[in-house]
């Protein structure tokens, strides 16, 4: 039983944590005990490390500014003793196909992974810390049965979440890379990618110092190997896993692999050997759990969660779930509450990083897709990969590096990326922002009236290069609810015509584009606010599909599947509706073949099982909604540009898969279309899309750098200096953007004025220039009270 009772005052702390466990001796689990030792003297805690003191594997770890704030505010002695081994420097190097990238300005510390543990057992033993070095800890169980806390921090292979899956509810993911952690004897003078393309496909460098070139180096101080001056690195070598074993490094010993691997940077190392530490080829395995504690035991660190390497959070992460692990037990009143506030405060944060580290990851999975983009792009492209580098903070850490992208990107003189303009055809856009199709429920017999006048017409004003209507219905059985817009009828080409007028005449150079589609299985449905995919009460419509296959099962109607003639007939309604928008005129037409409608039914293997023609392989579902895209091209103008919305995934097992979302695009561009705009999802009810910033990004970014096609990216981008970052990256051509737009509907002038622009690419409306400033808030100069003495 635990030594003390939970939550009683001056004896072992205010949570009950007199006896404390911790089961991994990493730096996450020293430093727990460190601190937790520290702020009460008379806990009695106990690491268990199954290995010997000197022990350790990898090579040097990595810690930003903000974690060392936490660390000497925590701990000043553990502080100081890192201050003093730390490897300081702030410039990136990007070495591809023989030209070097530097970027500066970046700031990072690092030292040795023996080091760092070194300084942590030095500490414990100073506080009184029990290591147990070279013993096997009790399962956790035993030990929560005996302690008033147990910290689990083993691992990404921890024995104690494992031990307890049902309750922390793991979930381990494995990645397509292969990669070895290697050593050098000197220290790289900055933070290097080096990009080798060799006969067996693209292999990468990541390397970092980790200790400083000093001719004294003292034997307890020096990492891993042999004595040398010239200081260490670190050294990842990376590749896909059909690279890997192409190049045999399968069948390879470490001492074969590190010999290898020298060989192929062999100019980066200067001729200089590698050296490994018992290194393997490993596959990084992304760790989450549902819960990080069950009764009195914790996980953290690597137990809990993982961050791919090459964002460098793995240390990071751990050493600051301790801060808030022993911050919580000292503040809260109980170990319950005080475990709960920990998962609270931690959860969140790992999420973050974890959604930067698996953009990271993926980037550099899909690494072959970049090595022939401009070399300062592809240097720009590599730092923003995670997204946490973007363009706004790299320009204020190396202006003349991001000036020197901007340049090769062909930015006017003084322009953002976002107000360069975009030739489609004959419509050249002034800028890069458009207006995301968004539907508004609020027409009557399809007639778009005032309410989408004053929409559109405001968003035009309001500097958008291209501002496109919600989706507009090709026929009455078409529409999702009955407040969709049509345009079956020559009323409501009247009615779309007065609003094109009025944004050709109000805002000069303003384009506006008009997405046709028909809502198939989704339709005759209530209003969203009413209750979205939700069949009408009364007054509805049949609706047909490519498969009969309700939207929602029980709930949703069983739509007709469309025959020969029903086929022809839907193809007619587009090139009858594509003829009204041509006299109404619109500048460019979209059509939609995504989010589960009736085109994009087509498309997905979970919503087209037709044995016939149209169904099957994905050439065959392809085949209608590449006959409607011949049909409307025909009549739409030659100089006009055309554009597809796709579904890049559906999000569910069995979906539109990464190879149908390229054949897709490549399918359409064959066919003329000028840009693919990328979007995801809402094809079936039981979709699990990976919500966060930009998420649906990396999909347009992969059709855009595998065909060399224009795309539309979507998908919560909700900054200017987003926008700034993907264009410049070469992931997108043209960003969509929805909910700011409702928020603002002068999104685009506001984020003209809030960088300093006002060039073509954002021109204000003449009746609004006098408010192209930000109005002042209130007086911030005058002289501050005296509130203090001396």
């Amino acid at each position: 039983m635990p030594s003390s009772a939970p939550g009683v005052p001056g004896t072992h702390g205010t949570s009950g944590t007199g006896r404390i466990a911790v089961i991994g001796g990493g730096p996450g689990g020293l430093y727990a005990a460190v601190l937790l030792k520290r702020l009460d003297p008379r806990r009695e805690i106990t690491v268990w490390e199954r290995n010997a003191p000197d022990d350790t594997f990898g090579f040097g770890v990595v810690l930003s500014d903000e974690t060392l704030g936490g660390i000497e505010h925590a701990d000043p002695v553990v502080y100081r003793a890192l201050r003093d081994e730390f490897v300081r420097w702030d410039t990136i190097d990007i070495v591809h196909r023989g030209a070097t990238q530097t970027s500066g300005g970046h700031g990072f510390a690092a030292l040795g992974r023996r080091r760092l543990l070194q300084i942590l057992h030095a500490r414990c033993a100073s506080l009184g810390v029990r290591l147990r070095f070279g013993t096997e800890a009790p399962p956790a169980a035993e030990l929560a049965a005996r302690h008033d806390l147990v910290i689990a921090a083993d691992g990404v292979h921890s024995a104690t979440r494992e031990a307890h899956a049902g309750h922390f509810g793991p979930r381990i993911s494995t990645h397509r890379n292969r990669y070895i952690w290697l050593a050098a004897d000197f220290a790289f003078d900055a933070f290097r990618f080096e990009i080798a393309e060799t006969e067996y496909g693209v292999m990468q460098l990541h390397a970092y110092p980790f200790s400083r070139p000093t001719p004294d180096h003292h034997p307890s101080t020096r990492p891993l190997g042999p004595p040398n001056d010239s200081g260490a690195s670190t050294v990842i070598v990376e590749m896909r896993e059909e690279v890997w074993r192409a190049a045999g490094l399968d069948t390879c010993d470490a001492a074969e692999s590190t010999e290898r691997c020298a060989k192929v940077f062999a100019e980066a190392l200067g001729g200089r050997p590698l050296r490994s530490n018992n290194s393997s080829w490993l596959t990084f395995a992304t760790v989450t759990n549902t819960r990080w504690a069950h009764g009195n035991t914790v996980l953290i660190g690597d137990a809990a969660h993982t961050a791919h390497f090459s964002i460098g959070s793995g240390t990071k992460l751990a050493v600051e779930d301790a801060l808030a692990l022993a911050a919580c037990i000292e503040e809260q009143p109980d170990l319950p509450t005080a475990l709960a506030a920990y998962e609270a405060e931690r959860r969140p944060v790992v999420l973050s990083t974890q959604r930067a580290a698996a953009a990271s990851l993926r980037w550099f999975e899909e690494l072959p897709l970049y090595v022939d983009q401009p070399p300062r792009r592809f240097a720009f492209n590599l730092l923003t990969r995670s997204r946490r580098v973007t363009h706004g903070n790299l320009r204020l850490r190396d202006s003349d590096f991001t000036g020197a992208v901007e340049e090769e990107f062909g930015c006017p003189s003084g322009t953002p990326p976002m107000f360069t303009p975009l030739r489609l055809r004959g419509l050249e856009l002034r800028n890069r922002v458009v207006v995301s199709p968004m539907d508004m429920y609020v027409a009557v017999d399809g007639l778009p009236g005032d309410f989408h006048l004053v929409h559109l017409g405001a968003r035009a004003l309001g500097g958008a290069g291209l501002t496109m209507t919600e989706m507009v219905c090709v026929s009455p059985e078409g529409r999702i609810t009955p407040g969709c817009t049509g345009l079956w009828t020559d009323e409501q080409a009247a009615a779309w015509s007065r609003i094109t007028r009025f944004v050709h005449d109000a805002a000069p150079g303003a384009a506006i584009g008009v997405q046709l589609g028909h809502s198939g299985r989704k339709g005759s449905t209530k209003l969203m606010w009413d209750g979205i995919d939700q069949p009408l009460d009364e007054g509805g419509w049949p609706v047909s599909a490519a498969s009969p296959i309700p939207y929602a099962p029980g709930v949703g109607q069983i739509p007709r599947a469309l025959d020969r003639a029903g086929l022809d007939t839907v193809r007619t309604q587009f090139t009858d509706a594509a003829r009204r928008a041509v006299r109404c005129g619109f500048d460019l037409l979209e059509l939609h073949c995504a989010h589960g409608y009736l085109l994009s039914g087509f498309l997905s293997p979970l919503t087209n099982r037709r044995t016939d023609a149209y169904g099957g392989p994905l050439e065959n579902r392809l085949r209608f909604p590449l006959e409607v895209f011949d049909a409307v091209r025909e009549v739409w103008p030659e100089d006009r540009p055309m554009t597809v919305r796709i579904s890049a995934t559906d999000w569910a097992e069995g979906g539109t898969s990464a190879e149908d979302a390229l054949g897709i695009a490549r399918a359409f561009a064959a066919h003329g279309a000028d840009a693919i705009d990328v979007s995801t999802g809402q094809v079936v009810p039981g979709e699990r899309p990976e919500y966060g910033r930009s998420y649906q990004t990396p999909y347009a970014d992969r059709i855009r750098n595998s065909l060399d096609v224009p795309v539309i990216a979507v998908g919560a981008i909700s900054s200017w200096d987003d926008v700034n970052s993907l264009l410049l990256a070469g992931r997108a051509d043209l960003c969509a953007l929805a909910r700011p737009h409702l928020y603002d509907p002068h999104w685009t002038l506001h984020a003209a004025a809030e960088q300093g622009y006002g060039g073509p690419g954002a021109p204000w409306p003449l009746p609004y220039r006098a408010g192209s400033r930000t109005p002042p808030t209130g007086r911030t100069d005058a002289p501050r009270p005296r509130l203090t003495l001396g």
